[in-house]
């Protein structure tokens, strides 16, 4: 493995013209592909009422794949705990662990209303462009207010939840499950309880995180790992990363901070081929910027119809900006300036492309050249 391993993070996308049955074929599909390229891990995103992505439960897709494959490593990235109670996750963790042990990743997100409050103090405190000391681009933080008064936010907010109930705390969240896996967990009134199946799982628990708040406190103070997301939240990275490092406890487990760090990627033969495969990306960020739902993946000939504004290209500008497309020179060049800004541990990319075999081919291309 080479020094600095490369993962795979899924949304499942489906593409226009498509469904999520086809989505979730291609998943498997390229989960077998990807081991025999060699990533170490393959991760799944959660995202609910979204037209475009198939991702809705990463447990019952790491329990699909895990029938599929024999050694990559699958997790969640992640499991938004916003609606989501700690024994529920330990314990379809369990389950998944009880036929796979040593192979599963539980990675832990904030979501719903959890993340509102950010996205409100984001678009109070607009930044400006900065790059950081090798180049990297770390573009200024988009306005998420729109997002965060979003009708259909609220909606989603109501189907996930059960009526009247309020987001519990993250960090306590996180206390609980590491608690319920380890076998010392204890209610309020002192009474314990054991989680079967889950307690004495032994998944590699990671917290993910978008900015120096909340997420890296947790990760840090718990000795847990990190994962940086500069996919989706590049101006936060530094941030991010930064706060994790110095919040971090060392611990038996984990001496030292671990940082991975996502991407988004797309990789053809040459340069101009994969800007034409990546095109699509733009509307489709849009979608989710706006409030929409992600849209299906566009074909680069739909994505050429799209008819921007001003206000939706400054809506876009910081993912298109740090999307990485190119030859696999290009792109690893691209990856590496990334690793080197942020000090991390392991890369992983995400790669969106209309036709699942130009998907296949950039995770292929791209560890081909990675792993030389």
């Amino acid at each position: 493995m080479p020094e600095i391993p490369l993962s795979v993070l899924d949304l499942v996308p489906i593409s226009s013209g498509s469904d999520a049955a086809e989505a979730v074929r291609n998943t498997v599909d390229l989960a077998r592909r990807a081991e025999e390229f060699g990533y170490h891990r393959y991760w799944f995103a959660e995202h609910h009422l979204n037209a475009g992505v198939a991702g809705a439960s990463p447990p019952v897709l790491i329990a699909l794949v895990a029938g599929a494959t024999r050694t990559i490593r699958l997790g969640s990235a992640g499991v938004q705990l916003a609606h989501r109670t700690p024994l529920a996750v330990v314990e379809e963790f369990g389950l998944i662990e009880a036929l796979h042990p040593g192979r599963l990743d539980l990675g832990l997100g904030r979501s719903g209303k959890q993340l509102v409050r950010e996205y409100a103090a984001a678009a109070a405190h607009p930044t400006a462009p900065t790059q950081a000391a090798n180049g990297l681009l770390i573009p200024p933080k988009p306005d998420f207010s729109g997002l965060a008064r979003s009708a259909r936010l609220g909606v989603t907010f109501a189907l996930l939840q059960q009526p009247g109930a309020e987001s519990p705390d993250y960090g306590e969240q996180v206390d609980d499950i590491l608690a319920l896996l380890g076998g010392t967990y204890r209610a309020a009134d002192g009474e314990a309880a054991h989680a079967v199946p889950g307690e004495g799982a032994r998944p590699q628990v990671w917290i993910l995180g978008s900015s120096g708040g909340q997420s890296a406190a947790v990760a840090g103070r718990n000795s847990l790992r990190f994962a940086a997301n500069y996919h989706v939240s590049p101006s936060g990275v530094l941030e991010a990363v930064a706060a994790y490092r110095q919040a971090f406890r060392p611990s038996a487990a984990l001496p030292r901070p671990y940082v991975a760090v996502s991407a988004d990627v797309v990789v053809a033969e040459d340069d101009a081929t994969a800007r034409e495969l990546a095109s699509g990306y733009g509307p489709w960020v849009r979608s989710i910027r706006k409030a929409e739902g992600a849209i299906p993946f566009p074909t680069p000939a739909e994505a050429a119809a799209h008819e921007w504004t001003d206000e939706d290209r400054a809506l876009v500008a910081d993912r298109v900006g740090t999307q990485f497309a190119g030859s696999p020179a290009t792109v690893a060049a691209r990856l590496r300036q990334l690793q080197e800004a942020t000090g991390a541990d392991e890369i992983v990319v995400t790669t969106i492309t209309h036709a699942h075999a130009d998907r296949v081919r950039s995770y292929e291309l791209l560890g081909g050249h990675w792993n030389r």
